[in-house]
């Protein structure tokens, strides 16, 4: 005896599925460029990579393309808000905000967006596993889906000079960089970029993860590398900007729903816009 027939399945396109979104004016897209950057401060300040004063998220100023929005200097990045972001041009001055911006990380985030115009956002911070990465030198391996979309598409700057105060350095650091989506800074930590926050944000958390991964795998045993062909056809899978903003949109819903009062109150925008469904772009 058969069962009832159940119902046809719903037709594609009346399925929801999260896409960024396209604003009609610069007003609005710098609206949605500053919440995103004060959402994705509070997630790095959640997983806990800020170290003291350490650490910076950039975002390009769609209209200034050589200025930059940045956290204040010294402000916890769970307290961020969009409000409290402040516009710095490519010399590190503050051109809009109340608070001073950290000079030093500054002068390699604006070298970077200097030699990368696709780049809307860089992000760096001194987390623990990337920090460990780096003082030995290496790159991720290509042991896990995730680490293999970094497979050849991440440098190592193998020097260190100091805190960097100098732009020539900067400029080091964004040529060695190239067009890849990340970097490996020796006896430092890691940084990497996206064409919106949301993509860089979430290329620092799976790096971060990658990291703990492979130190973790290899203190336990001999890895297992993935071959060359299967990681470059995972990294063409999933290692583009798009996939990672898809991937951060979870996080991205979860820190404006639990913490709606980083959408701050005033804006170039106006009033700061509700938290988005789950389907919104």
């Amino acid at each position: 005896m058969h069962g009832s027939t159940p119902p046809p399945p719903l037709p594609t396109d009346k399925l929801r599925f999260a896409m960024p979104p396209m604003h009609d004016s610069v007003e609005d897209e710098r609206r949605y460029r500053r919440e995103r950057l004060a959402g994705a401060l509070r997630i790095f300040g959640r997983y806990g990579f800020e170290d003291g004063v350490s650490g910076h998220i950039t975002a390009r100023d769609p209209e200034f393309s050589d200025c930059f929005w940045v956290n204040p200097f010294g402000m916890p990045f769970k307290h961020v808000t969009v409000d409290d972001l402040v516009l710095a041009n490519q010399d590190g001055q503050v051109i809009e905000g109340a608070h001073h911006v950290n000079q030093a990380a500054f002068t390699v985030h604006a070298q970077v967006h200097a030699a990368r115009p696709d780049v809307v956002a860089v992000a760096h911070c001194h987390s623990v596993h990337g920090r460990a990465l780096a003082a030995l030198g290496e790159l991720l391996d290509p042991i896990t889906q995730e680490s293999c979309a970094f497979h050849e598409d991440h440098a190592l700057y193998d020097a260190y000079t100091g805190v960097t105060v100098d732009a020539e350095e900067g400029r080091r650091i964004a040529a060695v960089l190239g067009s890849r989506k990340a970097l490996v800074l020796r006896n430092h930590g890691l940084l990497t970029v996206g064409d919106s926050v949301d993509a860089a944000a979430w290329w620092f958390l799976s790096m971060e993860r990658c990291a703990q991964v492979q130190l973790t795998a290899r203190a336990a045993g001999r890895p297992v590398l993935v071959d060359h062909k299967a990681a470059v056809a995972t990294r063409e899978q999933l290692g583009g900007d798009l996939v990672a903003w898809i991937n951060y949109q979870p996080l991205w819903q979860d820190i404006s729903r639990s913490e709606p009062d980083l959408l701050g109150r005033t804006g170039p925008a106006g009033p700061a816009s509700a938290p988005p469904d789950d389907h919104a772009g």
